[in-house]
């Protein structure tokens, strides 16, 4: 599953990207604080196939998706501004946002503005994300500490809650044609913004550096590689790389899948969620096959589905995802049309629309 589709438009990577990440964190959700025999013992030999019950319904997203929302606007927001102000930040802009995020789970932070509704735009009034659905400690605290819009965390922590939003980074990053490079550098200061570790800012970078090679055509397997040669050039990689080469080591071996996903971790700090991931995208026969993998495992099961769905879906779109997992999918329109404004901002008159469309993503 190392090789993408050739025929799968840009456009459909990055709703599959976003889809993908969303189902896989609908099916992690009410697995996320079991253990593997008991995920067995409830679900059967073949663990869980399909959308459980989590958080009063089927299909439910958590807060890895409701932040990577969160990221996928604040970063259309930042280049709204560019257009329409000349000058932006995509790190405050994106700090931004998260605040909203943080507002929508009734909490709020010492350097939060007063925003209006005017001023908070189309994502935040989808009341849907006004639900708390086990929120990482370390999100919270560092966005209500946050001394200033864009400053970096100055915790410790290498949570996985630094990876598991950063996705839409490299799709942006195609979009506006920046190098690899450029956007593993912005996708370790997005993850930075809340988890201050070393590893957890790498392992974000990295992520986002994947996800955009991999819409922009190359294998799995070749923009690892890549990213690779970005992260050693990193100060303090070594965690991070470990963690990836230890993925690749297993994916070419024949270990059973549960023991090999067991060997990476659980999935609770970022570079053991983005190496399990890893390894279920690189062994996965399917979509649909990854990300059963990626959550029947002792651990952080909504973050290694989500981000294992980002990987496979920005490989190969959207038709490999089974239906039955689409259409209970809380938000799946929302998500949609996100992905579909990621994907077409660069396309926008702003000359034309630039109300209409600041009204929708106001640059702050």
């Amino acid at each position: 599953m190392a090789v993408a589709s050739k025929s799968t438009s840009l456009r459909d990577r990055f709703l599959g990207c976003l889809l993908g990440g969303a189902v896989g964190d609908a099916l992690g959700a009410p697995l996320e604080f079991m253990r593997r025999p008991d995920i067995l013992h409830r679900f059967g030999p073949a663990g869980l196939t399909n959308y459980a019950p989590a958080y009063g319904g089927l299909g439910r997203i958590t807060d890895d998706t409701q932040m990577t929302l969160f990221t996928a606007e604040g970063l259309i927001r930042a280049q709204v501004r560019l257009y329409l102000k000349g000058i932006t930040t995509y790190s405050g802009v994106t700090a931004h946002a998260y605040l909203r995020w943080l507002r929508t789970q009734g909490e709020q932070s010492s350097c939060d503005t007063d925003f209006g509704n005017e001023e908070a735009g189309w994502l935040f009034g989808h009341q849907e994300l006004h639900n708390r659905r086990a929120p990482g400690v370390t999100c919270i605290t560092a966005l209500k500490e946050m001394k200033a819009l864009g400053v970096q965390a100055r915790n410790d922590s290498k949570g996985c809650g630094s990876v598991m939003r950063v996705a839409p980074v490299g799709l942006f990053g195609s979009r506006v044609s920046v190098s690899a490079a450029d956007t593993f550098d912005l996708g370790a200061e997005i993850g930075g913004l809340t988890h201050g570790h070393p590893t957890g800012k790498l392992t974000a970078g990295a992520f986002a550096m994947l996800i955009q090679r991999i819409v922009d055509g190359v294998t799995l397997t070749e923009a690892l590689a890549d990213t690779k040669k970005v992260l050693k050039r990193k100060r303090r990689h070594a965690e991070t790389l470990r963690a990836l080469e230890r993925a690749e080591e297993l994916a070419g071996c024949d270990k059973a899948c549960a023991d090999a996903i067991a060997d990476l971790g659980e999935g609770w700090v970022a570079e053991e969620a983005l190496a399990i991931s890893l390894y279920c995208a690189l062994v996965a026969k399917s979509l649909k096959d990854g990300i059963l993998l990626a959550v029947n495992h002792d651990g952080d099961s909504d973050s290694t589905g989500a981000i294992t769905g980002n990987l496979l879906g920005a490989m190969e779109g959207t038709t490999p995802i089974p239906e039955k997992w689409l259409l209970p999918l809380e938000l799946r329109e929302v998500i949609i049309e996100l992905g579909v404004d990621l994907y077409e901002f660069p396309s926008w008159d702003l000359e034309r629309d630039g109300d209409t469309v600041w009204k929708k993503y106001p640059g702050f």
